[in-house]
């Protein structure tokens, strides 16, 4: 009997989003057998600040949280330079409600701030005065770490997106325990003796 298959992975699009914060994530939940689906504020084209012209799979209206394993908030220049990234925080906080997880970095982290969800959770972003900056009410949550998981929300900087990636994969449970951490150490340390490890977990 073949397995049963996975929800489809959410990774949200916009214009200016930051193209390098979610590929490690995205490429190896795709290579578990998680589809990755591209929601965007239409299914109009969206272009990254890379200039990658990225046409989404369904538009934001359509997207219910029990559909859904993780929706992936990356960065961009709107998250702070205007409000028509706010519908996406507000999905966030119905995901959260719902129980279906939410990882956010760089920018998003402030959108998912002025919605009022870092309030009561253990968080992280850029710096924390970046997040005071948005007037919201959990700076004494604010961790100095390069990724934090908290009840369901992974929050991360700009600067961290293997170690986003290893908070993703490890909550969806694509790896564990030392398999995890060879992971990471290989793709953020090019730790050589990390990729045997990977090796052996793979012939198993």
């Amino acid at each position: 009997m073949s397995a049963p298959a996975r929800k489809p992975v959410h990774l949200a699009v916009y214009d200016t989003l930051a193209d390098w914060e979610t590929g490690h994530a995205t490429a190896y939940l795709a290579r578990a057998g998680h589809p990755v689906r591209t929601v965007g504020p239409s299914t109009a084209p969206v272009r990254s600040v890379g200039g990658l012209r990225i046409q989404p799979d369904l538009a934001l209206a359509d997207l219910r949280p029990e559909d859904s394993a993780l929706l992936i908030l990356p960065g961009a220049d709107l998250w702070d330079t205007s409000q028509d990234l706010a519908p996406f925080a507000r999905a966030a906080r119905a995901f959260l409600d719902a129980g279906t997880p939410v990882a956010a970095i760089c920018g998003a982290t402030a959108g998912l701030a002025r919605e009022g969800l870092l309030d009561d959770r253990a968080h992280t972003s850029a710096v924390s005065f970046y997040l005071a900056a948005t007037g919201y009410g959990g700076g004494e949550h604010y961790t100095d770490a390069d990724a934090v998981t908290d009840r369901g929300l992974i929050t991360a900087g700009p600067t961290e997106p293997v170690a986003f990636a290893r908070e993703i994969l490890g909550l969806l449970g694509v790896y564990e325990g030392e398999v995890l951490d060879a992971w990471y150490r290989l793709f953020h340390d090019s730790d050589a003796q990390a990729y045997d490890v990977l090796e052996k977990a793979a012939a198993r």
